[in-house]
């Protein structure tokens, strides 16, 4: 993952679940218009989410699979996403197969649900072919608290 939208893993259980964080800053270079001003685009809430059910898959794995995005079903964004905000992304497996897995998921702000999505579907792939299995498991580390994020 080169653009990497979670700052930290607070909870997971193997291939059922997990909740990360993004804590957003007016110093990001993604922000757009929104209808009270500053937003975070639609498109990278969804990633930011995205990239937390593919953390599920590569820890679940032990870093050998890796979730690439196939389809997402549908998705309600109930909220812009303002500087400042922490996101607390949730995301659990509905149905895991041999080389594909679905995922539904949400993103919070301070309890309040400010976007959902259904029917995540992502493909498993070696995560070799993608990035360096070191690479990986050093993020992995960072990302659940054993080391600085950098």
């Amino acid at each position: 993952m080169r653009f990497h939208l979670i700052d930290r893993i607070e909870s997971w259980e193997p291939m059922r679940r997990i909740t990360a964080r993004k804590a957003t800053s007016a110093r990001e270079s993604y922000w757009q218009q929104g209808e009270y001003g500053s937003a975070m685009p639609f498109g990278l809430a969804l990633e930011s989410l995205c990239q937390a059910g593919a953390w599920l898959v590569l820890l679940s794995s032990d870093h050998r699979l890796r979730a690439a995005l196939l389809t997402v079903g549908e998705v309600t964004m109930h909220r812009d996403i303002v500087p400042g905000d922490i996101l607390r992304l949730h995301a659990e497996v509905v149905s895991i197969q041999d080389n594909a897995a679905i995922v539904d998921g949400y993103a919070e702000v301070a309890g309040e649900k400010v976007l959902d999505a259904r029917n995540i579907m992502c493909a498993l792939i070696d995560a070799e072919r993608l990035d360096d299995p070191a690479d990986t498991a050093r993020m992995a580390g960072q990302l659940l608290g054993e080391g600085p994020i950098g």
